[in-house]
Formats: structure tokens, sequence, C-alpha cells
């Protein structure tokens, strides 16, 4: 699968007439991928609206997912804080600690019905690998997670999860070893293997990807918005969830992006500085290309090739974006900010201290950003996806603090 970004390639690239979000997304892809995309697509359009398909896919999200998640006000937060009151979305309290799985059973059961027998993914941070292994480990499926050597080293834990549940974890040791090249690895074996089926686990890559995993992700605010509700008797001021590949920010997004009134921002990972290979916040920082087969925003170099991105959050460096984020930005319907590390270390620690929950570090960045502007918001309600819990980074924090590289406060 060709990962080249050059704007040149743009027009000589082969272009799906569907997929598109404004400007954005389409399928750039050669025609033997292309062909097994197609295929995806056709078995999604006849099932995703299908009576049996939505029963058992409810029936999963109620018994294995723990579905619906609560919403959870942060009294103590607020007021300390002074200002806005702050509730989280508690896709934390999911089945396995994050959004993921949402996602995962919804593909599982395309792949179900399309009579595959080899689950392939991709994974960051592991939520994902996770959720692709527990679904596969359920339906007695083969599952192949290919994860970048760097994630594999930061997110032991989730990697042992994966293993234990029955799935193949193979380490992508090209580039930086991260997410980016565990996607190029997944796409390879996934147009190699025509038993395969990619259960990709963000709402990325060439269409049909980014509508499917919006369609599963959607469940996260169509709960939410009648939950605030009826807690609230109002619909909350602002809407903030974190953005790596975008998720669980689409999937919260979706179901208030029609309420005008209501704000929706995405915390981009703002890394450690503004210079490229410090951060990866595409939308903040990027440039209009294509990457893994669909148009959006991309972190660039001078030369105009797929710059290095960081971030301390293993689940959110990636260097593009959801072709539906960029979009959304474009039309002025969502802003999105970068947040530092610094930032979302210390947002991770205060709701730590004043509500007992542990945030992931790629939801700590969607509180962060609520954190700094609750204070100005006095009478408002900011709603926060927190996307994932923060087990799987406790030995991350742990090696951060006896290297001194950060403090507990």
């Amino acid at each position: 699968m060709s990962t080249q970004s050059n704007n040149s390639n743009i027009q000589n690239s082969q272009e799906n007439s569907l997929g598109f979000y404004g400007s954005h997304g389409g399928q750039f892809v050669p025609d033997e991928m292309k062909a097994r995309l197609n295929e995806v697509a056709d078995c999604f359009n006849k099932y995703k609206n299908d009576k049996n398909f939505l029963a058992e896919l409810d029936d999963l999200y109620k018994h294995f997912c723990g579905r619906p998640t609560p919403i959870f006000y942060c009294e103590n937060l607020s007021k300390q804080l002074g200002g806005a009151d702050i509730y989280l979305k508690r896709e934390d309290l999911n089945h396995l600690g994050a959004h993921k799985l949402n996602n995962a059973l919804g593909q599982l059961l395309l792949a179900k019905r399309m009579g595959k027998t080899h689950i392939i993914a991709e994974t960051g941070a592991g939520q994902h690998g996770v959720a692709t292994a527990a679904v596969s480990a359920l339906y007695g499926l083969k599952c192949t997670i290919y994860m970048g050597e760097e994630d594999i080293r930061r997110q032991e834990l989730n990697v042992l999860r994966m293993r234990m549940m029955g799935a193949e974890v193979i380490a992508a040791t090209s580039g930086q070893k991260t997410l980016k090249e565990a996607v190029d690895e997944a796409l390879d074996a996934f147009v190699n293997d025509p038993e395969s089926f990619y259960l990709l686990g963000s709402a990325v890559g060439p269409y049909p990807y980014p509508e499917i995993v919006h369609h599963f992700q959607s469940v996260i605010s169509f709960e939410a918005r009648e939950q605030f509700q009826t807690m609230t008797n109002s619909l909350p001021d602002m809407v903030v969830a974190c953005v790596g590949g975008g998720s669980n920010a689409i999937g919260m997004f979706s179901h208030f992006i029609k309420d005008k009134d209501v704000a929706l921002v995405g915390a981009e990972p703002g890394g450690i500085g503004n210079e490229i290979g410090e951060h990866a916040a595409s939308l903040v920082h990027g440039k209009e290309s294509i990457l893994h087969g669909f148009k959006s925003y991309v972190c660039l170099d001078e030369k105009g090739e797929v710059a290095p991105v960081y971030s301390i959050s293993a689940g959110l460096d990636y260097p593009s974006v959801s072709p539906e984020h960029a979009h959304l930005k474009d039309i002025g319907r969502a802003s999105y900010v970068a947040v530092t590390d610094e930032e979302a270390i210390k947002a991770f620690f205060i709701l730590s201290k004043s509500q007992g929950i542990i945030p992931a570090l790629e939801s700590a960045h969607a509180l962060a950003h609520a954190i700094k502007v609750a204070p100005n918001m006095k009478g408002k309600k900011i709603l926060v996806c927190l996307s994932g819990r923060g087990d799987k980074d406790v030995d991350q924090i742990s090696a951060m603090l006896k290297e001194n590289k950060i403090q507990m406060s």
C-alpha cells in the first residue's frame, strides 16, 4: 500500500466518487485494494440498517460491552475550577476499558457475514488491538495485530492482553516504529490474504472505513445526548474529545453536529512543541495531502513528505486524521486545539486526585482543554469524552516519575 503524501500525486491517484467529506476522504488506492475495499463497503451498506444485524449488535453492546456507559458529573473538579460544570461520558467503563470495542464488534459482525476467517488490525496504544483480539476470540477467528515496536515497548500490558486472548502481535520495525508503520503493514497483509478482513480502528483510511467507524462509534453521542438532557434538562455548551485518528471524537460529536449552539472541540497531541517531529497535531499544524489511501490534513516536512510525529500518548501519534474531522474544521463546525504533554499529564493527575478516576493519557488531552477553559465559562456545561481508562499508562507514568521527567502534582 502506497503511503506517499506528495501533493503532486493527488491528481494521478485513483479516486472513488464516494467517501468524501467536502474535499477530504476518497479512495486513493490500487485496483487490487479497491476491489477488497468495495467488498467491505457492499457488506456494510447491506447490513448497517438491517434489523437482524442491529439486534445482534445491540445485544452485544448490552451484554458484552456493558452499554450504555454513564455520564458522570465531576462535582469536586468543577468546584475546584470555579467555572463551568464538567461532565464525563464514561467510555472508560466500557468492557476492556475504552471506546474501541464499539467499532470492533460492529466490524466483526460484518466480517462474519462476509465469511472471512482471519481478522487483521493495527493498533497504537493497544486498546484497539485488545478489542480486536477480544471479538476475534469471541467468534473463534484467527487474529493478527500489527503494532509499532516502540508502542509495544510503551504498552507492554496491552500486548500481553492481546496475546492472552489468542492474537498474534507482530512488531512494525520500519520508520518511527509506531502507528503509521503498523497501518502500513496491516494494509499490506490485508491485500495479500483474500480470507482476511481488515478491522480498522480509527476513522481514517480509504472509503468505506471512515464511514464505518463513524457509524459504529456514533453510539457514544446517541447515548450521551439523551443522557445529558435527562440529567441536566439541557444540552452541553461544549463537547470535547481527544483526536488522534479521530474515532472517539467523531463518535462523540456525531449526534451533536446538528446542535449549532453546542461547541465541538477536538484536542490534538501538541507534544513538546510546534516544530516538525515534536507533535502529531495534523489539524492544527498539517497541510492537505494523501496518506494511507485517503485525503486529509497530514503532518508534512519541508519536502512535503510525511513528517515524523510524536506524542506521549501511543494512541495519538498518527500523522494524519479523519477526513470527516478535516471537513468539520473546514466548514467551521468544530475547532481543534493542540494540547501539550505537560498539560495532559497535569490533567491526568488532577482527575485522579479530584474524582478518583484515572484517565487514559489520550483522554487526558481532552480533559486538559476542559480544565483550561472551564474557569472562564461560569454557568456553562462541558461534556468530555473520557475515551479510556489509564491502567495501560501506569507503567509509563511510573517510569517517568522514577526518572524525574514529571512530577505527581
